[in-house]
């Protein structure tokens, strides 16, 4: 009996390995009236540019873009919002437009290509397509999430 219960959860394992990518998690996309926490803009109207964090009960905080996401995250609200309640975030990725989890990107610093506020960190996947949009949009700089740092954030255009 104890033989056939560990091939049953064998079985069960080996089945969630093989079905779950199909069902990885999409974050949801911004409704018309969602701001941005930092700058107050509208974000469904840059949805090139999206950032959201996701928290752990499943609420989103939307942004118009990964510098005003990285903002929040190394300035969080006190009493609103813990490092400890996030779940994970995403970035738009600047290719294909579509959302990338921030593990799985390069942030290109200082480039001519901006975003709603202004300069921008553009999300790449992949290094060597982030070392090619360097060079092909004058950036200085390719970090990792882990890399990033609040003194490397561009001003926004107020």
């Amino acid at each position: 009996m104890p033989l056939l219960i560990v091939k049953l959860s064998l079985v069960a394992v080996l089945l969630g390995a093989l079905i779950s990518p199909g069902l990885a998690f999409e974050p949801k996309k911004p409704g018309p009236r969602e701001r941005c926490p930092v700058c107050g803009m509208f974000v469904a109207q840059y949805p090139e540019w999206i950032a959201t964090i996701v928290l752990a009960d499943g609420r989103q905080i939307f942004f118009d873009g990964a510098k005003d996401m990285f903002r929040y995250y190394f300035a969080l609200p006190e009493g609103k919002v813990a490092r400890k309640d996030i779940d994970s975030m995403y970035v738009t990725e600047y290719y294909s437009a579509r959302y990338a989890p921030v593990a799985e990107v390069f942030f290109v610093l200082g480039t001519d290509v901006y975003g709603p506020m202004g300069a921008e960190l553009i999300p790449v996947r992949g290094r060597q397509h982030a070392e090619t949009f360097m060079k092909d949009y004058s950036g200085n700089r390719i970090v990792t999430f882990d890399e990033v740092t609040a003194d490397m954030l561009p001003p926004d255009y107020r």
